[in-house]
């Protein structure tokens, strides 16, 4: 699977970078290089990409402007590449795969594309998935009213999450997920025991997973519901979940509606 991609920048000595690096990535095929926004809005609508590594900070029409340039169209995944550590939160709000940091780490580059190949095949088997739908509403229309609804709900969401820790990739079975708790600008990723941490949003983590089974909280927790033993009550209407692990969460006010569920 080849991956078409755009750079974006208006450092040239910075598109020459980040192109030596993306070499050792047999699957990343450069189509087009841009050196401001109004071009690289132009070229994605064109050549229509599957990745856009975008500078952040650039002259009169910056990242996030190309960004809302797109919009019109179905928009390829996106790369922001800054050397500015506050443009990370508003990276994360415009739904990016990730963002980077010049100059450009390896290791971090490594991770990126492994989230884009990941990203790319949940896409491409959501379109194949919808594909086969077409033909058996045209060949047997019957044959749909067999699909489950739960079925086809559980199917958008991951089974397995890709952490990489010290240079090995760990696949984390998402069943065996306890919690999952925010720590700055990553996520530690709790299956008992263990821990791992992943650099990613809160946002984004609670999108890959299945709402019926992962539920937040707390502004910074995602619990397991199928893990919680016992409920706990606490003071000014909030309680503690209490795990398989024995580790306690706190439910604050605003997700009280999670606990609603164990009481029947």
């Amino acid at each position: 699977m080849t991956i078409r991609t755009i750079l974006v920048d208006d450092e040239k000595l910075a598109i020459q970078g980040l192109q030596l690096r993306l070499e050792p990535f047999t699957d990343i095929e450069v189509i087009e290089t841009c050196s401001n926004g109004r071009e690289a809005i132009r070229a994605i609508k064109t050549l229509k990409p599957d990745l856009v590594f975008l500078d952040i900070q650039m002259p009169s029409f910056d990242g996030f402007s190309v960004v809302k340039g797109i919009m019109d169209v179905d928009p390829p995944l996106i790369v922001f590449v800054t050397a500015f550590q506050e443009h990370a939160i508003r990276a994360f709000e415009a739904n990016a795969v990730n963002y980077l940091m010049k100059p450009v780490d390896e290791d971090k580059l490594a991770d990126t594309i492994e989230r884009v190949r990941q990203r790319l095949a949940e896409k491409r088997s959501a379109d194949e998935a919808e594909k086969l739908k077409d033909v058996l509403a045209e060949v047997s229309p019957e044959s749909l009213d067999e699909i489950g609804e739960e079925d086809e709900s559980s199917a958008r969401y991951e089974k397995m999450i890709n952490v990489k820790d010290k240079g090995r990739i760990f696949r984390v079975d998402v069943d065996t997920i306890e919690r999952i708790e925010a720590a700055g600008d990553y996520m530690v990723i709790f299956t008992g025991e263990n821990s791992l941490i992943l650099r990613e949003t809160m946002k984004d983590l609670e999108r890959r997973v299945d709402p019926r089974v992962f539920q937040r909280v707390h502004r910074s927790a995602i619990v397991n519901l199928d893990k919680v033993r016992q409920v706990k009550p606490h003071t000014n209407g909030e309680c503690f979940l209490v795990l398989e692990s024995g580790e306690e969460v706190k439910v604050s006010r605003s997700y009280r509606d999670v606990v609603a569920r164990f009481v029947h």
